[in-house]
């Protein structure tokens, strides 16, 4: 009978990693978009800057957020993060049964009485 192996096989090789898009965390994209939409409401359509002024004032946005948020200490230590652990787990397959193993005759004599 040939020996299971306990060691762990990395699955997906991304897991404990920072969530991506492209070269930017995920956890920026909506708060980047609200500044770059504020500044540009407070730019382009209130003040009525040029394209330069409402590009500096948008990339602002972003490093002054960027900054406050990817330190633990700011805001980001309010955002709860899920705990994962590694362990073993039978595997059960949702698409095949589970066949029950076939009965011996003599088991099949016990269980009847």
């Amino acid at each position: 009978m040939p020996k299971q192996s306990r060691e762990f096989r990395t699955v997906n090789r991304v897991l404990g990693e920072q969530p991506r898009i492209g070269p930017f965390p995920a956890d920026q994209v909506f708060p980047w978009s609200a500044i770059a939409m504020l500044s540009y409401l407070l730019c382009k359509g209130m003040l009525q800057a040029s394209w330069l002024v409402t590009g500096l004032v948008i990339a602002w946005g972003w490093a002054t957020w960027w900054t406050l948020t990817s330190n633990k200490i700011w805001l980001s230590k309010f955002v709860g993060v899920p705990r994962v652990t590694r362990g073993h787990k039978r595997f059960y397959s949702l698409v095949q049964q589970p066949q029950s193993p076939a009965l011996s005759p003599s088991k099949k004599a016990r269980r009847r009485k």
